[in-house]
């Protein structure tokens, strides 16, 4: 396979060749095939291109006669020509003369016609070649065209700078403005007084960005000047959002391309139709990029109308479009809202005067300035005349602007300006060749086309609209464009007003601009509407200005317009999802239901705890308080009082403070409560044990023993505390994981302590294993008799604080997951506390006081038993009790006296045997 360095050298070598081969085919005299042209005399030769005709249709060259596009702008050089050579300080003693050729509309039919600049460059061998008589031929030399004005559409323009730069002749186009022809490399001869399409494009990305617009399609004309200029403007439009406008605030991003269509050459009605309705897939692309020329803008806009979609296009023109009427003659209504681009021009006031004085006697030079008088005033002039739509003849006497309509021409200014260009060139040239001579010296005859061209490229001049004319070192003139847009007035006669400019930057008067069906504000033309406040755009793939409107949903907000991002862990985002706001703060309230039971509870608890104290303390030397025993009555009393306290504690607001109390409190009531229960149970059960086997009173069971043994057990729980101040300090946290529902505006932060519910339990642990053994002592003392020294109400009460903690410990756990956590466990815990301490207060003091405040007759103290005495009678009892074939030796059921009635004694026996709720043991 050929390396592609190969293949590009072989393809401009094969290109050389055939244009050779054309201008060697074809070097014939002029009027052999350019018999229609306008040729003027001068010292030095200028040619000209000029699209004169359209394109033909059928396979003919040319078609109708373009009266703006051809003969305005060919007697705009004309006139430009006669300017210069009437100049005495331009070119002072060299006329300036014209050989001025017909494009008609086709760059191959304008290769053909450019070959008549080349002639005089061709040396031809004409040895051999004899007349009639024998007589060597005589040849007229063509003149030697030292520069080309022209052409006017790309496409011509590129084709012919192709032959052009083989014979090194300097061309400046007064309307090619593809971007192609600035590549210096390949089109070195070519300049022109226009800016490029690449200015032309930026502008139009600019206006589509401070319209809003980012969805467009586009048309172009086949051939250079539409497909590089959709080039350029798609290259563009990728970047566009990056670089800011200095009098707009837009939205980021780029513009997309809908559809991007073309028109071929030769066109036919179905091709423009296809257009259309291709375009209508895309319903939300209304604005319309069109680059294509004014047969081709003709076309589209008539398709338009025969899809009945007038005004629901938005257009974009391009400079080929610019202020014409021809485009859009008698289609007004389609056209009505297009914003078109123009090169920025003036109306050369000297122009209109030359133009409208031209008469068919005074313009005979001009070879086809007959036929636009017959199309300008719609006669003819010969019987041979090609027009057959009318039978008026002319007079002669008609005036254009008179019996004409008449209106200067967009590039007449840039024809001007070109061939003033070309002559400041050539005078500087020749002041720097021929500094003493008259005319044009054999220096400037011999030079290179070289030079000249190094003298346009470094030309600089006012021209003719007062601007200056300067060419950059690619050959282009830098940007200035006027914006237009087609308007309906307030005599509803549509026509063009100007709505701003732009050069180098965009300055566009937003508020002068009306669009279709009298809508006010811009329309839009975008692929996707914007996104909600909130919502993220996720991207269409390839298609960065189309996108799907995605919530940023749970806990994050919106971080951007095009990601979503969490919010950190204590905040939420705000309600419109735009940034993040911190997380409410709770606490478990006073007045709240979940406080209000446990407290209640616990105000009555201590109420009844202070009342039975208080009556201990009032009555503390009767026989009751004595037999309770005071000492460990008091403790109790104690513990039970701060199981009550605790709830106060729980549901006051965290601090350090409350947070120590809390841990010190937490398991310190239920400590000293069970650790008081737990000695007198198992004083009881030591004592009765012991009474079994001996009659010996065991050891540290009076009331100083009882306190010591009791605050061993409770120093086990301080110190546990003691050591958890050490390891974990107290202090208070805020939990944001505990109420974080999936609706963040529900979500809470719940302050607390920072205690884990495994450390609760711990905290509780010891109070549990003090209430377990508690109850197991219960259990062993259940046989002792009724009512002694509390051993049964002990036991109820143990079993029902059993029942109360079995019921804690599931609600509990159950409920760790719960958004209400917080509070059920508060509350569960309190009210589990409140029942201990209540249940404890009830059975073991209530009938106390009840018999001490109600029945003092009960509250006596009676006969007084030894040791020895109550252990006999609790053994004795003990073996009562059990059944008779338990009972040792086979002995029958006795009572203490086998036979009462023989005993009188025997009733008293008894009656002490059953009372000992008055002792003290």
């Amino acid at each position: 396979m050929a390396r592609p360095g190969l293949r590009v050298k072989l393809s401009s070598i094969w290109r050389v060749f055939w244009l050779m081969r054309t201008v060697v085919d074809f070097a014939l005299p002029q009027e052999t095939y350019a018999p229609h042209s306008i040729r003027t005399e001068g010292h030095l030769t200028l040619g000209g291109l000029f699209p004169v005709h359209a394109r033909g249709a059928d396979g003919t060259p040319c078609g109708d006669l373009k009266k703006e596009n051809g003969i305005q702008r060919l007697e705009a050089m004309m006139y430009a020509l006669d300017q210069i050579n009437q100049d005495e300080q331009l070119l002072p003693n060299i006329t300036l003369g014209a050989r001025v050729l017909d494009t008609c509309s086709r760059d191959t039919y304008a290769l053909e016609q450019s070959l008549t600049f080349v002639q005089a460059l061709i040396t031809k061998d004409t040895s051999d070649v004899r007349c009639t008589n024998g007589e060597p031929p005589v040849f007229v030399k063509p003149e030697k065209v030292v520069g080309v004005i022209g052409a006017s559409a790309s496409s011509v323009s590129i084709m012919v700078a192709n032959i052009l730069r083989l014979f090194q002749i300097p061309q400046i186009s007064y309307a090619s403005t593809a971007p192609e022809l600035s590549d210096d490399r390949r089109y070195d001869f070519f300049s022109r007084v226009v800016p490029p399409d690449s200015f032309q494009a930026q502008a139009m990305v600019d206006i589509i960005r401070a319209l809003g617009w980012t969805y467009v399609s586009t048309i172009a004309s086949e051939g250079s000047y539409g497909e590089k200029g959709v080039e350029a403007f798609t290259q563009l439009s990728k970047e566009a959002g990056t670089v800011p406008l200095c009098t707009f605030i837009l939205a980021a991003g780029g513009i997309c391309i809908a559809q991007s269509l073309k028109i071929p050459h030769n066109p036919k009605l179905e091709d423009y139709d296809k257009a259309i309705q291709q375009l209508l897939e895309t319903q939300h692309s209304r604005a319309v990029i069109i680059f294509a020329s004014e047969e081709d803008i003709r076309g589209v806009l008539n398709a338009t109308k025969r899809a009945n979609q007038v005004g629901h296009f938005l257009w974009i023109g391009s400079d080929s479009w610019g202020a014409k009427s021809s485009p859009i003659h008698q289609l007004e209504d389609v056209a009505v809202g297009a914003v078109t681009i123009l090169p920025k021009r003036s109306s050369i006031k000297g122009f209109d005067e030359y133009f409208t004085a031209l008469t068919l006697e005074n313009n005979r030079r001009n070879v086809w300035f007959a036929e636009f008088w017959e199309e300008n005033f719609d006669c003819r002039l010969l019987s041979a005349s090609k027009r057959e739509d009318t039978s008026r003849k002319c007079t002669g006497q008609e005036r254009i602007g008179i019996n004409s309509k008449y209106e200067q021409e967009g590039k007449v200014q840039f024809v001007i300006d070109a061939v003033y260009a070309m002559a400041h060139a050539l005078h500087n040239m020749h002041r720097d060749l021929c500094p003493d001579h008259l005319g044009v010296c054999p220096q400037m005859e011999s030079a290179e086309g070289k030079t000249l061209l190094k003298y346009i490229r470094n030309t600089s001049f006012n021209g003719s609209a007062g601007t200056s004319v300067v060419f950059n070192k690619n050959g282009d003139a830098p940007g200035r464009y006027d914006l237009f847009q087609f308007q309906m007035t307030n005599s509803s006669t549509p026509e063009y007003k100007m709505v701003g400019q732009w050069v180098e930057t965009l300055q566009l008067r937003l508020e002068e601009l009306q669009w279709p069906d009298g809508e006010q504000e811009v329309p839009i033309s975008v692929c996707s509407l914007p996104c909600k406040t909130g919502e993220r755009k996720k991207r269409v793939k390839g298609m960065p200005c189309c996108w799907h409107c995605e919530l940023c949903d749970g806990y994050r907000y919106q971080y951007d317009e095009t990601s979503c991002s969490l919010c950190a862990y204590n905040m939420r985002p705000n309600p419109n999802r735009t940034a993040c706001q911190p997380i409410p703060i709770v606490k478990l309230e006073w007045h709240s239901p979940w406080a209000i039971i446990p407290v209640f509870l616990a105000m009555l608890g201590i109420i009844a705890t202070i009342f039975v104290m208080a009556t201990f303390v009032r009555y503390n030397d009767t026989p009751i308080v004595r037999a309770s025993g005071r000492e460990l009555s008091y403790v109790l009393l104690t513990g039970i009082f701060l199981c009550y306290i605790i709830t106060f504690l729980m549901i006051a607001k965290p601090d350090v403070a409350v947070c120590a109390f809390r841990r010190i409190f937490l398991g310190l009531g239920m400590c000293i409560s069970y650790a008081a229960l737990l000695t007198k149970t198992n004083r009881i059960y030591r004592i009765f044990e012991q009474g079994k086997q001996t009659v010996t009173a065991p050891r540290f069971i009076s009331p100083t023993s009882q306190i010591a043994i009791t605050s061993s057990l409770i120093c086990v729980q301080l110190l546990g505390v003691l050591v958890w101040f050490a390891v974990d300090p107290p202090n208070t946290i805020v939990d944001y994981d505990e109420q974080k529902t999936i609706d963040p505006m529900l979500a809470r932060g719940v302050l607390k302590c920072d205690i884990t519910d495994l450390q609760i339990i711990c905290s509780l642990g010891y109070s549990i294993l003090l209430m377990v053994t508690c109850t197991i002592y219960a259990i062993k003392t259940r046989d002792v008799p009724e009512d002694f020294n509390e051993a049964k109400p002990i036991g109820f009460t143990m079993y029902t604080t059993c029942i109360v903690w079995l019921a804690f410990i599931p609600i509990f756990f159950g409920t760790a997951q719960s958004a209400e956590k917080l509070y059920i466990q508060t509350t569960t815990l309190t009210i589990s506390m409140n029942l201990s301490a209540s249940v404890a207060l009830g059975m073991l003091y209530m009938p106390k006081v009840y018999i001490i405040i109600f029945h003092p007759e009960l509250n006596v103290q009676k006969r007084k038993r030894s040791f020895k005495a109550v252990v006999t009678a609790a053994t004795m009892s003990s073996r009562l009790s059990q059944k008779p074939n338990e009972r040792p030796n086979g002995e029958a059921k006795t009572e203490l006296c086998e036979n009462p009635a023989a005993d009188p004694m025997s009733q008293a026996t008894k009656k002490t045997y059953v009372s000992y709720n008055n002792l003290r043991i």
